[in-house]
């Protein structure tokens, strides 16, 4: 209860949620359980109805799917939930940043990867003082 209160980068926190019930209508959901909403009125600079998102778990920014994204910067007015965006045969499914994580890409050579470096391959000489 107490990182509800405190914590942001877990979820939401109480005054969020509060926030949200109060001012915000659901929109849609994504395949990674994030929350997509709109205000009901428009209280933006703009005129326009303010869109956000409240993160499934970590508050992480790559979490959000591309559709999902041009909804909440108004670059689409539907949302995906209703439409959705047309998929290209050469696009693969969205994933969020890994870096930091166990399925991050370690390339050959990489310490992270293997523990050891391979052997050198004497394609290169190697710098010395004397010159």
């Amino acid at each position: 209860m107490l990182a509800k209160i405190f914590t942001w980068w877990n979820g939401a926190t109480i005054g969020t949620l509060f926030t949200v019930a109060k001012r915000g209508e659901l929109v849609g959901t994504d395949e990674f359980g994030n929350r997509y909403y709109q205000s009901r009125d428009t209280s933006s600079y703009d005129g326009r109805k303010r869109r956000w998102v409240i993160y499934d778990g970590y508050a992480e920014a790559t979490k959000v799917a591309p559709d999902w994204h041009g909804w909440l910067r108004y670059t689409f007015d539907e949302p995906p939930s209703e439409g959705g965006m047309a998929r290209r045969s050469w696009e693969l499914p969205h994933l969020p940043n890994l870096t930091g994580t166990p399925m991050a890409w370690r390339p050959k050579g990489s310490l992270a990867a293997e523990g050891r470096r391979p052997a050198a391959t004497g394609d290169y000489q190697a710098w010395t003082p004397e010159g």
